[in-house]
């Protein structure tokens, strides 16, 4: 009977470790909800037109991230109240603390990418998260 018992207890917590999800992937999904987020808080009418990377190849992946920290940098919250910017502003430090590692070899600069809307660079930037 102990045996038994031990063995379901092995075997519970082994499935809990399997199912559990790395902390890797839980703040991706965190910085892909304030993404989310921050397109309904973003202005867009009369805003400044920003350099959005589309597609990156493998060896541009860090420098398509550093163009979207950049531009995270000069959103602007469409609402005026402060309990609203307060939100924004917390949703824009959480997403330019993402990094990502691999410098790689890249000939392009954020400069060379079209520039879009605010609600589409944030879009573009959600699609490179995923």
């Amino acid at each position: 009977m102990k045996r038994m018992i031990v063995f379901c207890m092995l075997f519970f917590c082994s499935t809990m470790v399997l199912t559990a999800a790395s902390p890797r992937a839980v703040k991706y999904r965190q910085i892909q909800q304030k993404i989310k987020q921050l397109e309904t808080m973003v202005k867009d009418k009369d805003a400044e037109l920003l350099h959005t990377p589309e597609n990156p190849v493998e060896g541009c992946l860090y420098t398509a991230v550093t163009c979207f920290k950049k531009g995270i940098q000069k959103l602007q919250s469409v609402s005026s109240s402060s309990q609203e910017k307060a939100k924004f502003t917390k949703a824009i430090r959480i997403v330019s603390k993402f990094t990502y590692g691999d410098r790689g070899e890249c000939q392009s600069t954020c400069e060379s990418y079209t520039k879009k809307t605010p609600k589409e660079f944030l879009k573009d930037f959600a699609n490179l998260m995923q």
